[in-house]
């Protein structure tokens, strides 16, 4: 299978506290993300804290967030 990194190493990202879902479980499938300085947000996965995050401006991930309320993602789940 194919690695694909990008974004930033997170742990270049200090000064920021990472926060995930309550819907997050015990066994690791968890999606971080960071409020930056500058406003934009940064994901990473839980799984590996030091590797790559990925930086969104807030219009973005706002766009994201609404696509997934609307169920424009559903396609990836269950």
């Amino acid at each position: 299978m194919q690695q694909f990194d990008n974004g930033v190493q997170a742990s270049s990202i200090t000064g920021v506290q990472w926060i995930k879902s309550g819907r997050s479980n015990q066994s690791g499938n968890c999606v971080e993300l960071a409020e930056l300085p500058d406003g934009s947000v940064a994901v990473r996965n839980s799984r590996h804290p030091e590797g790559p995050a990925l930086v969104y401006t807030r219009a973005e991930l706002t766009a994201f967030v609404e696509g997934a309320k609307d169920g424009d993602f559903d396609v990836f789940t269950g």
